[in-house]
């Protein structure tokens, strides 16, 4: 919340308010932008939650009321949402496109690891107590992911003779990539769950706005001139892209759990 905004906030003002529909309790943030002019709800997938949007001068009684007549939405986009898959032993996770089982390996020593059963199958292990395997696995997906954006946007922007500053990776809930005029490329690290040839358009893409801030017909030309079959992983994103963000989280909070 920018300092403008804040301004506008009573000290005992919530960041929360509840939602009644249909004998369950949803959740609502509450977020003031001082550029909103009405009040508007989005579904934040990353977090499974619901975000209220509200204008620097509005109040929390009508923000309530509004958020209130969109019960019904707001359970429906909720429910809309694939069960999130929490990071524990016996979960399957994807790595780069191939499923992983989370293996458990309290005893021994390192922190997170690839290998294969004697039966085939593809483990993901982890070592350590309990309460640590979701951290060190989202941790070692972070890594990975640096890992593989870094060499592939270095590697397009070799292609293209382009100079990148900075490669971060972070969690949006609406964006798999960015760029920005300073020459920095921010990416989602659930791109590790795809299959590589995704991670590698959205590497592509991004690079390719270090010369084109916009999705002109010469944007795409660059896109295709350095990565052709990119067609195949925007379809893909389409289709599948929603459901890598169940991953690590807990699911929506409602009445059961309040």
């Amino acid at each position: 919340m920018s300092l403008r905004a804040l301004l506008y906030r009573r000290p005992s003002e919530p960041s929360v308010v509840q939602v009644v529909f249909d004998q369950a309790i949803y959740l609502v943030r509450l977020r003031r932008h001082r550029q909103a002019r009405r009040y508007t709800l989005r579904i934040d997938a990353s977090l499974r939650e619901v975000v209220l949007t509200m204008p620097p001068r509005g109040s929390v009684r009508e923000a309530k009321e509004f958020a209130q007549k969109h019960g019904g939405w707001i359970a429906a986009r909720l429910k809309r949402l694939p069960e999130a898959t929490p990071f524990a032993d016996g979960t399957e996770v994807p790595l780069r496109g191939i499923a992983h089982r989370i293996v458990h390996r309290r005893g021994e020593r390192g922190t997170v690891w690839t290998e294969e059963s004697s039966c085939g199958d593809r483990l993901l292990c982890v070592a350590g107590g309990p309460a640590h395997v979701n951290r060190r696995i989202n941790d070692f997906l972070k890594r990975e992911a640096v890992r593989d954006l870094q060499a592939a946007s270095r590697l397009y922007a070799g292609e293209l003779g382009v100079t990148i500053r900075r490669i971060s990776v972070r969690d949006p809930s609406s964006r798999w990539g960015s760029c920005s005029n300073t020459g920095v490329l921010s990416f989602s690290w659930r791109l590790i769950l795809a299959p590589s040839f995704v991670l590698d358009y959205l590497a592509a893409h991004e690079v390719c706005h270090l010369l084109e801030l916009n999705h002109s017909p010469r944007f795409w030309r660059l896109v295709t001139r350095i990565y052709p079959q990119y067609e195949r992983a925007k379809v893909w994103l389409d289709i599948h892209g929603p459901d890598l963000h169940r991953y690590g989280l807990p699911a929506a909070r409602t009445a059961d759990e309040i």
